[in-house]
């Protein structure tokens, strides 16, 4: 299985299938600081970043929006001074499909370089 951060996003519709339990299992160990949440009956992925200040919370919170604006898959990202928590879900099918691990993946990458 290639590595999630060299994976493309592909569009979802409502129709798109969610990922089953099996490879939730396959997949989480690539992104294991992320915490699996529900959140309203919607399976989501969230996971906090701590920084120093409020502007390099506010850059990475760029960063993330850049890549999820090129990937066309896009997070709720919440930013505060010192901290932004991002999650992920796919709205279309309202839980959890490939894509999220994948983005997942991608936020973890450009946190790398903070």
């Amino acid at each position: 299985m290639a590595q999630l951060t060299q994976q493309k996003c592909e569009a979802c519709t409502k129709d798109s299938k969610p990922v089953t339990p099996d490879e939730i299992k396959q997949l989480k160990p690539q992104i294991p600081q992320w915490d699996l949440i529900d959140n309203q009956d919607e399976d989501r992925l969230q996971r906090s970043y701590k920084f120093p200040d409020f502007k390099t919370a506010l850059e990475f919170t760029k960063k993330v929006g850049d890549a999820a604006e090129s990937e066309g898959h896009h997070p709720s990202i919440t930013t505060e001074y010192g901290k932004t928590t991002v999650t992920w879900w796919t709205h279309a099918i309202s839980g959890l499909h490939r894509n999220d691990f994948i983005m997942a993946a991608k936020t973890d990458e450009i946190a790398q370089n903070f």
